[in-house]
């Protein structure tokens, strides 16, 4: 049996596990956590990534998401700028990250064997294979797959001179709450903040906000930031038990390959993006299908860079400019974006009306 190392059980790092192990190997997954597990905050699962789950087998998403409402965009005042509802676009199920995590290591088998409060710290790689060196202890492999997160060692190992993360210049915000609200959710854009929110399957609200800030100021009081917003975002805030703040950073592209030699890089350590777009878990997830696909036709490893490396790369970039017109603080040019977002959304309407009626079966 072939043998691989995953280095990191965040849910890229199990959804590659699963992967492998489908695909035959033998796998050791080196976690530096003193146990599995994800934050708790919710997840959006668009449909590319929902599908390579359903390849590899994992059971029970669908009983534990909630397809997400699509409500649109509103301004501070509530006022919508651009309502979704009748756009007729692809919409994400919403998880909670932990169950999602949760759900994706049930699925894995004997042949994997997990490691935790294990931190990597060398590599080095020959022809034969690739040893992994974490503490006093060795690991050896045929393959390594780093999905050990933006600031992966693993990646700071193969190519030292990459300026690696960037700060994008805001914080984050999220939090769960237990609140009654007939709200469907969507996100609320204001000046230099943004805040967004969903309803999770088991009634609570999955909630994020965005405000731009210094990297590594102090913490500060959420509630006060968005005290003057729209109901139900204070409500929102107010009944959550914790909320995680996180300055928010990307890769500097052009991006690094993903494959050198026998080692592979998966998910944040190979495209970390801002959560702008909600992509960065389903995209690890898909890098681990596209492994799979590799593994499986016995193709070079070069063909896992060349197909995830320019899809991500757009990823990135588009995230990081939804992100620039989000955190706009400027009040002329947030008036701007509101208006052209308003009018698009509008003509959005009008085409998926059209499209709609183009479809439906004659009257007889």
């Amino acid at each position: 049996m072939r043998t691989a190392i995953v280095v990191g059980a965040g849910i890229g790092g199990v959804t590659a596990a699963v992967a492998l192990e489908q695909c035959g190997w033998q796998v050791t997954v080196l976690e530096r956590a003193p146990e599995l597990g994800e934050v708790g905050a919710g997840i959006s699962v668009w449909p590319a990534a929902l599908a390579v789950l359903d390849e590899l087998g994992v059971e029970g998403v669908a009983r534990a998401a909630r397809l997400g409402s699509g409500a649109g965009m509103r301004r501070a005042d509530g006022r919508w700028v651009v309502d979704a509802s009748a756009l007729g676009v692809e919409l994400p199920v919403m998880i909670h990250r932990a169950e999602l995590h949760r759900l994706i290591s049930e699925r894995l088998g004997s042949a994997v064997t997990i490691h935790t409060g294990t931190t990597v710290s060398g590599l080095t790689q020959d022809a034969d294979g690739v040893t992994v060196l974490a503490g006093d202890t060795q690991y050896r492999a045929e393959l390594v797959v780093a999905a050990d997160g933006i600031r992966s060692v693993v990646r700071g190992l193969l190519y030292p001179q990459y300026k690696g993360a960037r700060y994008s210049g805001y914080t984050a915000y999220r939090g769960i709450a237990e609140v009654e609200t007939l709200d469907d959710g969507g996100e609320t854009w204001g000046r230099g903040q943004r805040f967004g929110f969903a309803k999770l399957v088991d009634g609570r609200y999955y909630w994020y906000a965005t405000a731009n800030r210094p990297a590594g100021s102090e913490s500060d009081d959420v509630r006060e930031r968005f005290a003057g917003w729209h109901d139900p975002i204070p409500a929102l805030i107010a009944g959550s038990s914790g909320v995680l703040r996180n300055d928010i950073y990307d890769l500097t592209t052009p991006l690094v390959p993903f494959v050198q030699g026998r080692v592979l890089l998966l998910g944040d350590a190979a495209h970390a993006m801002t959560p702008n777009l909600g992509r960065g878990a389903c995209s690890a997830i898909e890098d681990a299908g596209a492994l799979a696909r590799v593994l499986r036709r016995g193709d070079e490893l070069s063909a896992y860079d060349a197909e995830r490396r320019p899809a991500t790369t757009k990823l990135v970039k588009r995230s990081r400019q939804v992100g620039v017109v989000g955190q706009l603080d400027n009040p002329v040019l947030c008036a701007l974006r509101d208006g052209v977002f308003g009018l698009g959304g509008k003509l959005a309407g009008l085409s998926a009306r059209r499209r709609r009626s183009e479809r439906a079966p004659a009257a007889q």
